[in-house]
């Protein structure tokens, strides 16, 4: 059945039963020892209840998920994943194996447990959803960039240009509801918050209702593989049906007091969309935990990074230490304390995280406290005119 190596723009791709899912050479060569089996390949629209539904060149079959949940969370299968499933004719069939990812989305499952959730994979875009129809919390949004930023097959992401990404997804904030702001100027404002907060990421405002922001949208969405995330009510699922031009995803009204919405969309799903490229729709995240995002931190805060390149001393904690870049930005109002707050809230989180798997980090992490701690000690002394125990 697979017999020619496929070029994503090809004649021979496009004409391909799975390229509207995204099949190309690449993933043609990662399958061809399992075609060689007389599996066919696939890809996972949606997993549920230990099956899954995969599309394959005869359409989308149901699939049993037993060969591919093994006990490392982070290996089971998800959206997005190619597989090699059983030809026609097996009862049950199986889904054997999933083809190594090019990318992945992960957070962590809790802030009190060290496992990684993986949301979606294979994905070339991360759209993370803000609703106008409540006051912007930049905190989240930065928090999403961090996972956004460092989301790709075990290797962080690098940032060549101010809108180019060496590897893995690239990240865009789209500003749903739009229409919910009906003054322009403030509009406006608005994008300029979330760009201070959002370096080198394009933000988009987009009206499902007025159509605002949608033609650029599809444009977006119509290469590669995307992935909507953000909270619930924030416009995920009316976004999905303007993209597909269907009602494929319910959608219900948010609650007036705070905007937030019902879980309309309990699985992910993974839609084709008929002008091009794929969709993966998310349900809504109530808590978006850290999961190795040291990179994607440093690069949504590359500002106070740059800063503390200049400060005194290497080690700055950019507290009270003298001759401290980032303190003194503060000082004279180029850095906002809300952004060096948020910065090393996210650092610790990561750090907590990364500590729980990782003990040599936590004996250093052990060390540092007692040496701050005896710091802190000794100038108390100093101050009160005594001696140091």
């Amino acid at each position: 059945m697979f017999n020619a190596p496929l070029h994503p723009f090809s004649s021979a791709a496009v004409q391909h039963p799975l390229a509207v899912y995204g099949w190309d050479e690449g993933w043609e060569a990662e399958f061809a020892p399992y075609a060689a089996q007389g599996l066919v390949p696939g890809r996972v629209v949606r997993v549920d209840r230990g099956q899954c539904d995969v599309a394959t060149p005869d359409g989308v079959v149901r699939a049993d998920t037993a060969f591919v949940v093994p006990r490392d969370p982070m290996k089971v299968v998800c959206t997005g994943d190619w597989v090699a499933v059983d030809p026609e004719g097996g009862d049950p069939r199986y889904a054997r194996t999933i083809l190594p990812r090019r990318t992945a989305f992960v957070r962590s499952t809790s802030s009190k447990r060290s496992e990684g959730q993986v949301l979606a994979t294979n994905i070339d875009h991360i759209v993370i959803c803000v609703s106008l129809a409540v006051e912007l919390d930049l905190g989240r949004i930065e928090r999403f960039l961090a996972l956004a930023m460092s989301s790709s097959s075990g290797e962080a992401l690098l940032r060549t240009s101010a809108d180019s990404w060496e590897s893995g997804a690239q990240p865009i904030v789209v500003l749903s509801k739009a229409d919910l702001v009906p003054d322009a100027t403030g509009l406006s404002y608005l994008v300029e918050d979330v760009e201070t907060v959002a370096p080198g990421v394009q933000v988009l405002p987009v009206s499902s209702h007025t159509g605002e922001g949608l033609d650029v949208f599809k444009a977006i969405t119509a290469g590669g593989t995307t992935v909507l995330l953000g909270v619930s009510g924030a416009g995920k699922s009316t976004l999905a049906n303007a993209l597909t031009g269907a009602d494929v995803m319910d959608v219900q009204a948010t609650r007036d007091a705070d905007g937030k919405g019902r879980h309309t969309t309990t699985t992910r799903n993974l839609l084709a969309l008929p002008g091009g490229g794929v969709l993966i729709d998310t349900p809504g995240l109530r808590g978006v935990g850290l999961w190795d995002a040291e990179a994607g931190v440093g690069q949504v805060f590359a500002e106070i990074e740059e800063l503390a390149a200049d400060c005194r001393f290497q080690d700055c904690a950019h507290e009270t230490e003298p001759g401290c870049a980032v303190t003194a930005a503060i000082e004279d109002g180029s850095l906002p304390e809300r952004r060096l707050d948020s910065y090393r809230k996210l650092l610790r989180e990561n750090q907590r995280l990364v500590a729980k798997t990782d003990a040599r980090l936590r004996s250093e992490i052990l060390k540092d406290w007692k040496r701050k701690g005896a710091e802190g000690r000794a100038a108390y002394e100093a101050k009160r005119g005594g001696r140091v125990r």
